[in-house]
């Protein structure tokens, strides 16, 4: 089977060169990093949520999560600068080739009624983000080891400067998005 990233060298490139009329191989748009996150708010009041949490992101990317901080204080939340309030993982190279094989090929496809990504959730400058109830749609996440079911953010960051670009890049790559 080719990888990804052979596909994307191989086909998707020449493709890209073809469709939009690139002069040089170097304006065309690539896959720069994918972001995996799981927001804790939880954490403020319960810190063992932080640790359970630690323990999901490494099974579904293959590498060790960073916590991110909050940057201000919101006294609404009990939410002080500078506490624990999510994790975070960024793939490059082959992890993210091979996690972005993994999510398009076997995780999307395995959701209940599945009728594909939304085209919407572009940024503006070519980059998606896609949101999961549950990080129990990955295959290597067992349920009964599990504490709590929580919600995580996969961002997908191009070089691409248009979401026009960002999403042909990706349905070249084999994005499933919906019809609509």
């Amino acid at each position: 089977m080719v990888g990804l990233k052979e596909k994307y060298r191989k086909e998707i490139v020449p493709k890209l060169i073809e469709l939009r009329g690139y002069k040089n191989i170097m304006e065309v748009p690539q896959l720069e990093k994918v972001v995996i996150g799981i927001g804790l708010g939880e954490a403020v009041t319960n810190a063992k949520v932080l640790e359970s949490a630690e323990k999901d992101l490494p099974i579904i990317t293959g590498q060790k999560p960073i916590i991110t901080y909050s940057k201000k204080s919101i006294a609404n939340f009990k939410l002080r600068e500078g506490m624990p309030i999510g994790l975070k993982v960024t793939l490059r190279k082959k992890r993210m080739f091979d996690f972005l094989e993994r999510l398009i090929n076997v995780v999307l496809p395995r959701g209940r009624e599945f009728q594909g990504v939304p085209r919407n959730a572009f940024d503006g400058r070519g980059n998606y983000t896609l949101g999961f109830k549950e990080q129990t749609i990955f295959p290597e996440i067992e349920y009964d080891k599990i504490d709590k079911v929580r919600g995580l953010e996969i961002t997908i960051v191009t070089t691409a400067s248009t979401d026009e670009e960002g999403r042909l890049l990706l349905e070249l790559m084999g994005m499933p998005f919906s019809k609509d």
